[in-house]
């Protein structure tokens, strides 16, 4: 009943955003005689974001097209290279430049397309043979196709590091882990180096993770650990619409993830979009734009699996069994001694209201089998969550932290 009830509200919604947008692009009309009235640009600047606000949204595309190698430009080519029903590894290929480290970027599979990183894998594409994971939209998987749960995660990631490992080189690759997937990333790189994998990574880098969500806890961490697991299960799953091909599939759908994030910043989206209404006013449409494009990416999300869903929030937010060393991946313990040789560089935000200060670097804290020398830590100063892996900082002032990490390590 609540997915349905949301469709119905999105399909009212979009139609009160086409008639906005005909009516904001009416206001400014020159043909139009009352488009020169004192109160045009006001109402035309309010139906514009109105239709914005209200407009569906589906996967939005990467659009990186080229880059610059060396001082020149070097065209972009997106290549699924790896298939699997909840998500494929994309590659982003430099035409004409071989021989680059490789980097997995392992995008949050929290409610957001990988497309949320578009500005993580631009700033790192003129240095390296850039790879990322593109979860799908758990509603478009047909059931026949199983379940997906977090040990699920964990195989997809060594497959992926597996199959760039065949490319050729010495077969380690680069990983970078954005936010929630600290934590798989971490268990993969502890399996691959417990077994010895020619494919581990050779450079773990863990930005904003939940690794130990009791250090320093969030409103995200406080939420998870006041329910009971059940709590969950009765009140934030939901079942597909027959209207899309992942029908009777279990759900965390995304709206509720986007409604969760809205309301922990209610006030700040506010003052944006009252912003955003202010430079249209004012015909400032560059800045506006600027806000369009992020609210527009910010509010394309995508549906969890139930069990994948369900078995986070019990095992990274209430239970803490990674920190603990009682992580479980099919019936083996996760051991996080067994990393030996995986360089880790731990990346925080001050300003971050997701992931607490403390919970990525708790990471070398439980790594007692790597050495010094291969722990690293950075605490960016003044930087949110989103911050950390997009805009100027971390173009700026982060990712030359993470491009020295991998040059001290590579090789």
């Amino acid at each position: 009943m609540l997915y349905d009830a949301y469709e119905m509200q999105r399909s009212l919604l979009a139609g009160a955003s086409t008639l906005a947008n005909i009516g904001a692009g009416w206001m400014q009309n020159p043909a139009n005689p009352f488009a020169y009235g004192g109160m045009a640009p006001i109402v035309a600047s309010a139906l514009d974001v109105f239709a914005h606000a209200a407009s569906p949204r589906g996967k939005p595309g990467f659009g990186i097209t080229s880059t610059r190698v060396g001082g020149r430009k070097v065209a972009i080519v997106e290549e699924i290279i790896v298939r699997k029903p909840f998500g494929q590894l994309k590659r982003f290929r430099r035409v004409g430049v071989e021989g680059s480290s490789r980097l997995l970027i392992v995008a949050p599979m929290s409610g957001h397309y990988a497309t949320l990183l578009r500005g993580t894998v631009e700033r790192m594409l003129p240095s390296y043979d850039v790879y990322i994971t593109d979860w799908r939209d758990a509603k478009l998987v047909p059931l026949e196709e199983g379940g997906f749960d977090l040990d699920d995660y964990i195989d997809y990631l060594i497959e992926f590091l597996e199959h760039i490992g065949s490319l050729g080189g010495d077969g380690r690759a680069h990983m970078l882990a954005v936010c929630q997937p600290a934590v798989p990333c971490y268990a993969a790189a502890a399996l691959m180096s417990g077994d010895r994998h020619p494919a581990r990574p050779r450079t773990l880098t863990l930005m904003g993770g939940p690794i130990d969500t009791r250090k320093a806890p969030t409103a995200v961490n406080i939420v998870a650990t006041q329910r009971p697991h059940s709590w969950f299960q009765q009140n934030v799953i939901a079942s597909v619409p027959y209207t899309y091909p992942g029908a009777g599939r279990p759900v965390y759908p995304g709206f509720l993830q986007l409604a969760g994030f809205m309301a922990m910043n209610l006030g700040d989206h506010l003052t944006s979009h009252w912003e955003m209404f202010k430079h249209l006013v004012q015909g400032d449409g560059e800045s506006a734009e600027a806000s369009k494009h992020f609210y527009g990416e910010y509010r394309s999300v995508c549906d969890m699996t139930a069990e994948f869903y369900l078995q986070t929030v019990d095992v990274v937010f209430q239970r803490h069994l990674l920190p603990k060393g009682e992580l479980m991946h099919r019936g083996r313990r996760v051991d996080p001694a067994a990393i030996s040789d995986v360089a880790l560089l731990a990346i925080e935000g001050e300003r971050d209201d997701i992931s607490g200060i403390g919970q990525t670097r708790a990471a070398l804290d439980i790594s007692t089998g790597l050495p010094a020398e291969m722990k690293s830590y950075h605490l960016a100063e003044g930087v949110g969550h989103y911050g950390i892996f997009n805009g100027g900082k971390w173009r700026t002032r982060i990712a030359p932290v993470v491009e020295q990490w991998i040059a001290a390590h590579d090789g």
